[in-house]
Formats: C-alpha cells, sequence, structure tokens
C-alpha cells in the first residue's frame, strides 16, 4: 500500500511537473522569431520592396516591406508563420510580385530586430497597424487580399472581422492552439492554461469574404483536418486546394502559387476609386 501510494505521488508529482513547464514555456513554442535587423539588399525581392515603418497603437514601431501594386492588381497582405522573419517568404511571394500583385509583408513585434514581445493580442494590433497604413496610403477593401500562412492564417482571420477585402487566403491554418496542442499533449491541453489561444475555428463562420484554403494531405506540423475544419465552418463562397503529395512547407513546390492566382483572377474586377 505505502509503495503504490508512493508511486502515485511521484506520477502525479512528474504530471504538475510537466504541465508547470509547458506553461512557463508555451509561448517559446508558439511563438519562434527570428533574428533581426532585416536587411532588404541582396533579396530576390529587393528590387520590387522597399522597407517601411509602421506605428502600431501602442507605441511600437515595426519593419514592414511593401511592393506597390501595378495598375489594375490588388495587394495581398501578408501575414507570415510562426518562425523565422518576413525575410524568408521571399519564395512565396516573388511570384505574385512577378505577376503585378502589390505584397506588404507584415512585421511582427518581436520578430526580425522588431520591438516588442509576441503575443495574440499583440499580433492582432500589428495587423491593425499595418491595414490603416494601407488605408492612410489610399488602398482598403476591394483593393486588398488578406493571406495568412499557418500562425499567421489565425491573425488573417481576425482581420477579416475588423476590415474589409477582396477575399481571404489561408495557407496550412491551423484551428486552434487548444486544439493544436491536444494533438501534440493530449493529457497536458487544458484550455484555461493556453494564453493565446487563435481560435480561428470560432471565428471563420463570421467571416464573409470570398475564401480560399491551401493545405498538404502529409503536413505533421498542422494536419490538414484543421485547414478542413475550417473550410467546412466556413461561409460561402469558397473553395479548397489539398495537395496529396505536399507537407507544412513545401507547397511552393505543389503547385500552391498556381492555384492561388487563379483564385484571385476569378475575383470580380476593382476600381481604386471604389475599394
Amino acid at each position: 500500500m505505502g509503495f503504490a501510494l508512493g508511486v502515485l505521488v511521484a506520477v502525479v508529482a512528474i504530471y504538475l511537473a510537466g504541465l508547470c513547464y509547458l506553461w512557463a514555456t508555451q509561448r517559446g513554442h508558439v511563438f519562434r522569431p527570428g533574428l533581426g535587423p532585416l536587411d532588404l539588399t541582396g533579396s530576390t525581392v529587393a528590387s520590387y520592396m522597399r522597407a517601411e515603418s509602421i506605428r502600431t497603437p501602442d507605441g511600437l514601431v515595426l519593419t514592414a516591406w511593401h511592393a506597390p501594386a501595378q495598375p489594375g492588381q490588388r495587394t495581398m497582405v501578408y501575414f507570415h508563420g510562426n518562425a523565422g522573419t518576413l525575410a524568408d517568404r521571399h519564395e512565396r511571394i516573388l511570384p505574385y510580385l512577378k505577376r503585378g500583385f502589390g505584397v506588404l509583408l507584415v512585421g511582427y513585434r518581436g520578430y526580425g530586430g522588431n520591438p516588442g514581445l509576441p503575443t495574440e493580442h499583440g499580433l492582432y494590433q500589428d495587423g491593425r497597424a499595418h491595414l490603416e497604413w494601407l488605408t492612410r496610403h489610399g488602398l482598403k477593401g476591394d483593393a486588398l487580399i488578406l493571406y495568412g500562412e499557418s500562425l499567421g492564417a489565425a491573425v488573417a482571420i481576425e482581420m477579416a472581422l475588423e476590415f474589409k477585402a477582396a477575399a481571404l487566403v489561408l495557407e496550412a491554418p491551423f484551428a486552434s492552439i487548444v486544439l493544436s496542442a491536444r494533438a501534440r499533449y493530449p493529457i497536458f491541453a487544458f484550455d484555461w492554461l493556453i494564453k493565446d489561444k487563435f481560435a480561428s475555428i470560432k471565428k471563420i463562420d463570421k467571416v464573409s469574404m470570398p475564401l480560399f484554403i491551401i493545405h498538404g494531405a502529409l503536413d505533421v506540423v498542422t494536419p490538414q483536418r484543421f485547414g478542413r475544419m475550417l473550410y467546412e465552418r466556413a461561409r460561402e463562397p469558397k473553395s479548397a486546394f489539398w495537395p496529396a503529395q505536399a507537407g507544412h512547407n513545401d507547397l511552393t513546390q505543389h503547385g500552391m502559387i498556381e492555384a492561388v492566382t487563379r483564385f484571385l483572377e476569378k475575383l470580380p474586377e476593382f476600381s481604386l476609386e471604389h475599394a
């Protein structure tokens, strides 16, 4: 009896220690910012883009990269994933720049030499600041495409509830941090322990703009079932591309650029005067 009780106490202590560790370090799992400062020199997108300084509502000054759209094209507001910096996204955005789309690569707090520490609330602040910056430069509503990659998909979905745009594109999105945590740490994931919930699954049915989702069947970082959950709950009009041989980071090698471009080209024409 005493031995069994001792084993039980040891198991409970180990469990609680694991729970405390994951609670204390969770933002290190969610956010993996790359170092800065950012430098456009030598980048494959340098001839298209320039660095811009964008001030957030809470007083941070963030570095973003912006390329204006060619006449008749929209501007893609690109929210990148949880790792690296906006400077790592040249492979994903260069094809759109070559097609004449404008791109604003959103600079997050704490990423690429930007001040501050990333949190869910903070990234939403950053998204708002970038969209308001575009508005001040005459771009809003139908002139914009909201594009979210992985973690950035959650930011893009929140922005789609707060701002008007022509469409929302989600690349390898997750449904919520809680659901992702349950998939990875099933005995430790409790809603009340999660600081940054990014609960896209509770928001997607409120998005009223055309939606396009791209998600690879071999994605082990953010399993495709999460993208399909969002798709099922989303309103029409919606469409998706589910490449059978793609994982999380190789979608560009499996027809993603072409699929997104086809979707964007089907959107109605627009005029900046009425955007």
